[in-house]
C-alpha cells in the first residue's frame, strides 16, 4: 500500500495550500491512501494573530471548529473518492509550554479517522510520557505516534520495546516513519527513521510485536512534495513483512 498519513493544508499555521491542491498533488504522485492531519491548534484558532494574542482564551471553541474542519475534509474526500482514498486525521501537539496548542481534556475527536500524537518524548509533554492514558481520553478509533524515536523513548523510560509495541498493537496505535525532506524542515531527515530502516533487530521487534507502521511525508508545500520518496519507503516496509496502518 502506498500511503502518506501525515500532511498539512492552510488550516495548519505552518501549512499553505488548500486541501484540494494537496490532494491533487498526492493523486498525481500515485499515492493510494492519503491522510490530511492539520494541527489541532491551527484548526481551533483559525488565525495566527488569535493564537498568539496574550489575552486570547486558553482554548478555542473546538466543539464547533473540529466538526467544521472535518466536514470540509469529508467534502474533499467525496469529490476525489474515485481517484484516491482519503482519511481525515488531526495532529495533537502535547508540549506543556504551549497551552493553547493542546486540546482540552476529553475533547471529542471520535469522528476523525485517526489522530497523530506528537511530542511524546519531550521533557515538558503534558502526556507525562503516558501514551496510552493520553490516547484513551479522546475516543479516536485509531491513533499514531508521530516523528518519535520510540526505541530511545523506551530505553529512557526503562520499558521493554517488545512489550511496549505489543501494547500499542493491542490498543490500535501505529508508529509513524516520518520521511520528510523539504524546505519547511530544512531538508532534515529523522535519525530514528534512518536507523530503523537499517537496523534489522529493531525491524524484528516491530514485526513480532504486531504493531503497524505508517509512512508520512509531513508535507507543508505542494512544490516540495516527493511522492517517489514516500513510495520507496512504503515498499521498504512492505518488504519487511510489516503491516501498515489501515492495511486490510
Amino acid at each position: 500500500m502506498i500511503q502518506d498519513l501525515h500532511s498539512h493544508t492552510y488550516y495548519s499555521f505552518c501549512g499553505r495550500d488548500n486541501p484540494e491542491e494537496t490532494v491533487k498533488t498526492a493523486i498525481a504522485g500515485g499515492i493510494e491512501l492519503f491522510g490530511i492531519t492539520d494541527h489541532a491548534h491551527g484548526v481551533g484558532h483559525g488565525r495566527m494573530e488569535v493564537y498568539r494574542a496574550a489575552d486570547a482564551v486558553t482554548f478555542a471553541n473546538y466543539d464547533r471548529t473540529l466538526p467544521r474542519y472535518f466536514d470540509h475534509m469529508d467534502l474533499v474526500r467525496q469529490k476525489y473518492k474515485d481517484q484516491i482514498r482519503i482519511l481525515c486525521g488531526i495532529e495533537l501537539n502535547t508540549q506543556g509550554d504551549h497551552p493553547r496548542a493542546n486540546l482540552p481534556p476529553n475533547t471529542d475527536i471520535s469522528f476523525f479517522d485517526y489522530c497523530l500524537i506528537e511530542n511524546l518524548d519531550y521533557a515538558d509533554t503534558i502526556t507525562g510520557g503516558d501514551l496510552f492514558g493520553y490516547a484513551k481520553q479522546f475516543g479516536c478509533p485509531v491513533k499514531g505516534v508521530a516523528h518519535t524515536d520510540l526505541f530511545s523513548f523506551c530505553a529512557a523510560k526503562g520499558y521493554d520495546p517488545m512489550d511496549y509495541f505489543k501494547r500499542m498493537a493491542e490498543e490500535n496505535i501505529f508508529w509513524e516513519m516520518n520521511v520528510s525532506f523539504d524546505s519547511i524542515h530544512k531538508y532534515y531527515e529523522h535519525p530514528y527513521m534512518l536507523e530503523f530502516f537499517r537496523n534489522e533487530a529493531q525491524q524484528e521487534i516491530v514485526r513480532k510485536s504486531g504493531v503497524r507502521l505508517s509512512v508520512g511525508f509531513d508535507g507543508h508545500r505542494v512544490e516540495d512534495y516527493l511522492p517517489q520518496r514516500v513510495t520507496d519507503y512504503c515498499k521498504k516496509v512492505e518488504a519487511m513483512g510489516i503491516k501498515m496502518a489501515f492495511e486490510d
